[in-house]
C-alpha cells in the first residue's frame, strides 16, 4: 500500500490542502492522512504552542504511515513544506512535494498589490466580500506574536537541511503569491540534492495554491509525478 501525508501551513488547517487530498482520493487507493497541527484548524488556539509540537505531530503521523505502507509520499504546503523537507531527510520517504514552501516568506511587492486591491474594494464597499481580507483578518487577530517566532524557528531548523534532500521532489509555487515569493521555490530547487526534481509555477495562484483557478493543472502534474516510476 502507498501512504500519502499532507501537511498544512502556519495558522492554517487541512482546508489548505484538502482539494489536492480529494483529487488523490478520487484517483487512488492510497492511505491519505491530512492531520491538523496543534493549535491550528478553523479555530486557532496557538497560544503556548511550540514549534517542536508541530514537527512532532507531523512526525507521528508519518511514522504511522511508515508502519503500514510500503511507500510513503509527503506533501507540504508553506510551513508544512519545510516540515515535510525535514521529515524526508530524517525518514525513508519515497517522494516529496513542496507547495509554496516557505524557505523565504513575505513577497512585499505582491503583498502591496493585494493590499492596494483591498483598499480599492473598501472604497467600493466590497471589502467584506474579499476572501483574502476575511481570512487574513481572522488570522492576524488570532495569532499571538510569539507564535510567529515559533514559525521562524521551523524555518531555521529546516532550511539548512534542504541540501540533504535527495529523493524525487516536485516543487510548486504561485507566481502571484503575496506570502511566499517565487524566489523561495527557485532557492529550494537549486539547493536540494535530488537528481530528479521538478519546478512548476502556477501563473494564477496566490498563496493558497491548492485553491487557485488553475489548480487542476497543478494537481495533474503532481499526480503524474507521484505515479511515475
Amino acid at each position: 500500500m502507498i501512504g500519502c501525508l499532507l501537511i498544512h501551513g502556519f495558522t492554517g488547517g487541512p482546508y489548505e490542502v484538502e482539494p489536492l487530498a480529494d483529487y488523490l482520493k478520487e484517483r487512488t487507493q492510497w492511505e491519505i492522512a491530512v492531520p491538523t497541527l496543534p493549535g491550528h484548524g478553523e479555530t486557532l488556539a496557538l497560544r503556548g504552542i511550540k514549534h517542536a509540537e508541530w514537527i512532532q505531530h507531523a512526525e507521528d503521523e508519518l511514522k504511522e504511515l511508515l508502519s503500514t505502507c510500503e511507500k510513503v509520499y509527503v506533501i507540504g504546503f508553506s510551513m508544512g513544506g519545510l516540515i515535510a523537507s525535514y521529515l524526508s531527510v530524517k525518514y525513508e520517504v519515497d517522494k516529496l512535494v513542496l507547495l509554496s514552501a516557505a524557505a523565504y516568506y513575505i513577497n512585499y511587492r505582491q503583498l502591496a498589490k493585494d493590499i492596494g486591491n483591498l483598499i480599492k474594494e473598501g472604497l467600493q464597499g466590497k471589502i467584506l466580500e474579499n476572501e483574502l481580507y476575511n481570512r487574513y483578518k481572522f488570522k492576524m487577530t488570532n495569532t499571538p506574536i510569539l507564535s510567529a517566532y515559533e514559525f521562524k524557528k521551523v524555518v531555521r531548523i529546516a532550511r539548512p537541511l534542504l541540501k540533504e534532500v535527495n529523493i524525487p521532489t516536485f516543487i510548486a509555487q504561485g507566481e502571484i503569491d503575496g506570502i511566499v515569493p517565487p524566489k523561495s521555490a527557485q532557492y529550494i530547487y537549486e539547493t536540494i540534492s535530488s537528481e530528479e526534481k521538478n519546478l512548476f509555477y502556477s501563473p494564477k495562484a496566490k498563496h493558497l495554491i491548492c485553491h487557485s483557478e488553475d489548480k487542476h493543472e497543478l494537481f495533474g502534474e503532481i499526480y503524474h509525478f507521484l505515479q511515475s516510476e
